[in-house]
Parts: C-alpha cells; structure tokens; sequence
C-alpha cells in the first residue's frame, strides 16, 4: 500500500459523505457505507477476542481473518476491486471442518456463554452475521462479486463452531437451551 495516512481529521466528512477509494463519495447512509463499517466492527471483536488467552493456531487462524476482512474493507470501498476469492472461502470451510471434529454431533441448541473466549467468538458470529446482511443489502451494481458475502457467511459458522471448541480447550460445557424450564414467579 503507497497511501500512508499523516492527516486523520480530514473533515472531508462533516456534510455527511464518505469517501471511497476511487475519490467518490457517497453518503453515510448508504448500503456500501453500511457494510463497510460492519465489517470493520467484525474485525475490532475478532481483535478484542484474540487479547484472551487462546489456543496459539486459533490465534494464528484469527491474525489471517483479521487480514483477510482488512482486505475485505478494500474491495468494499474500491468500485471493482477483488480480493476475497474461492479459496479464502475455501480456508474457513477447512478450519471448520478441522475444529468441529472432535466436537461430535450437536445434539441441542447452545447459548452464547461458557468461558470467556467462547463467549466473546459468539459476539463475533452475531457481528458477522450483520456484516454479512450489510454485505447482501448493497445494490449488486456496487457490490457485483459474490467473495466477501460468501465469506462472511462461513466466518460466521466458523466463530459458533470455534466458540464450542473454545469452550471445549477451556474445560467448559456449552450452554444448552432449556425449552421446557420452570420460572421462577
């Protein structure tokens, strides 16, 4: 990247636009704009979760997200820019093949909690799953390629699949759903 930023407060934005990569701009409110801050948050939760104790290859495999959805924000704000291809998807299908295994079947509905690095991935699947909406709410002119929905899409499986193995390195059961439980009046 040649572009290194000297200046932060640019004002550029005080009448209510940003811009993009290409010079454009476009309002705050856009879909585009939208889904770029999305996946910006997805990627500050995947930071927050990594100052936990983690395995170190769950930390590593994070260091790579993180990469991949900086790259993600810069086909996102550059009209025709690609990165996020078959294979990044391909990567997240393998780690979730990976870590679900020694899992075993899923025999009932989970609640986010358990430890407190398992707690936190499920917070990174709910975020990716707006991004991920975000992502498909952009108009297909602006947003033609499939990559970063594709993309978020398997980083959300993976964080439930990574909050059970989680939960797991860390000695602790899932929280299972009780449908049927008395409450207490």
């Amino acid at each position: 990247m040649s572009i290194r930023l000297s200046i932060i407060s640019t004002r550029t934005g005080d009448d209510g636009t940003t811009g993009l990569g290409d010079g454009s701009r476009l309002p705050k409110s856009a879909p585009l704009i939208h889904a770029l801050g999305d996946v910006d948050e997805l990627n500050s939760q995947i930071g927050v979760l990594r100052t936990l104790a983690l395995p170190a290859d769950v930390d590593a495999l994070l260091s790579d997200i993180q990469h991949d959805l900086f790259d993600m924000g810069a086909e996102l704000c550059i009209p025709g820019h690609q990165v996020i291809a078959a294979g990044h998807v391909e990567r997240l299908d393998q780690a979730i093949r990976h870590y679900n295994e020694p899992l075993g079947k899923l025999q009932e509905f989970i609640l986010p909690g358990g430890s407190p690095a398992a707690a936190c991935a499920h917070v990174v699947r709910c975020v990716a799953r707006r991004a991920e909406r975000s992502v498909v709410a952009v108009p297909a002119e602006a947003l033609p390629q499939e990559g970063p929905r594709l993309y978020l899409n398997r980083l959300s499986d993976l964080m439930f699949v990574l909050a059970r193995s989680l939960n797991r390195h860390a000695g602790r059961s899932d929280v299972l759903w009780q449908p049927k439980r008395t409450q207490n009046t």
